[in-house]
């Protein structure tokens, strides 16, 4: 009987400590007894005696009237600050920045980015389940549905303070939050920000939040909208880099211009990357290159890839000198011209291109060129 009574006792005695450790592990601990305390006044000297010097180094500043006076003691949350990540590449986050909010650069260029920014972010409120109330692109903001907001420590290995949750039992508060994307005038940058619309936890509203509670749960719903965004740019980086990969098919054609040329069956963004790869397996030097005018600016030197050297040679002589050359690459609605220039734009005629044709086609459809 003892034996049970310890062992319901020490039971009762660790889940006390659980729960208080629990409660307790946002506050400062020891004693609080520092709120009783009373300023002292300031040191009366007779009028007859010399007074002391003071110095004000040590003075403690008076408080803003901004400041919430009642943050002390127990009320007083010792927590790290809550700070935004920038995880997605070129993003950064402004020095002094307050707010939730997060600069997000331009990766992608077959969308706008604010376009972008919002295909991901919706498409990240459907995964968790959570509705839209409200969305205008046109004003830049979106207001979404309650969602449920759990304590992260009831899940393993998560890193937010709070966790969204469809778990009842585990459901801390719920709030709605409003973002908000507001696009540079270059096009190239945008400004993610997040702000707790709403909140009810109880009797407990958003008016009864400080600003601490606020920003840390508005970081926490931010950095799980940037940690999805580069997933979803990993996955199109590692989509791009498989296109890029495997073969294109290739035949003779003519640029825009009406000019002899390659015709790529693969876009612009998919084919630029890949005649780089193409022309260096063959011995291309790229010495630079305009992506937005679509010129590559080559020399053939045929070096370490003695091998090739055959495809470019005939019985009578050798269809390149080693020289530089010009590329102009060109959209063709969904496919990719090139055009054989040399060093002053002149572009090759019908029979430099058609003889160029079988050694450019043998490597431009191979499959798993490295990058």
């Amino acid at each position: 009987m003892n034996k049970k009574l310890a062992l319901v006792s020490g039971i009762a005695s660790l889940v006390l400590t659980a729960c208080a450790s629990q409660q307790e592990r946002v506050t400062a601990s020891g004693s609080y007894e520092y709120l009783k305390s009373k300023e002292r006044t300031q040191l009366q000297v007779p009028t007859e005696l010399d007074a002391p010097e003071f110095t004000s180094d040590y003075n403690i500043p008076a408080l803003r009237q901004s400041a919430d006076s009642t943050l002390v003691g127990r009320n007083l949350e010792v927590v790290p600050p809550a700070l935004v990540i920038p995880l997605v590449q070129g993003s950064h986050v402004e020095e002094g920045s307050k707010g939730a909010t997060v600069l997000l650069d331009q990766v992608r260029d077959n969308e706008t980015l604010d376009k972008t920014i919002w295909n991901s972010l919706i498409g990240y409120l459907e995964e968790q389940g959570i509705s839209v109330e409200n969305f205008s692109p046109e004003q830049g903001e979106l207001i979404t549905g309650w969602m449920n907001v759990a304590p992260a420590s009831t899940e393993e290995g998560n890193g937010g303070w709070f966790d969204w949750s469809s778990d009842e039992a585990e459901v801390n508060g719920k709030g709605r939050y409003k973002f908000d994307v507001e696009l540079k005038p270059h096009g190239r940058t945008a400004q993610l920000s997040v702000a707790l619309f709403d909140y009810e936890r109880g009797d407990k509203s958003v008016e009864d939040l400080n600003a601490m509670e606020k920003r840390r749960d508005e970081v926490m719903v931010l950095n799980r909208v940037i940690s999805h965004y580069e997933y979803l740019n990993q996955l199109e980086t590692n989509r791009r880099i498989a296109q890029i990969r495997q073969g294109l098919d290739m035949e003779m054609g003519f640029d825009d211009d009406g000019n002899p040329a390659f015709v790529l069956d693969a876009n612009y963004d998919i084919a630029w990357p890949r005649i780089q790869l193409v022309l260096r397996k063959l011995g291309f030097n790229v010495k630079d290159l305009d992506k937005s005018n679509g010129l590559i600016f080559v020399q053939y030197t045929d070096e370490q890839v003695s091998w090739w050297r055959d495809l470019f040679s005939s019985d009578d002589a050798q269809l390149l000198d080693y020289e530089d050359y010009r590329l102009k690459v060109t959209k063709l609605g969904p496919k990719t011209s090139i055009t054989f220039m040399d060093n002053e734009s002149t572009p090759f005629d019908a029979k430099q291109v058609a003889d160029l044709f079988k050694p450019f086609e043998q490597v431009m459809t191979e499959d798993g060129l490295d990058i």
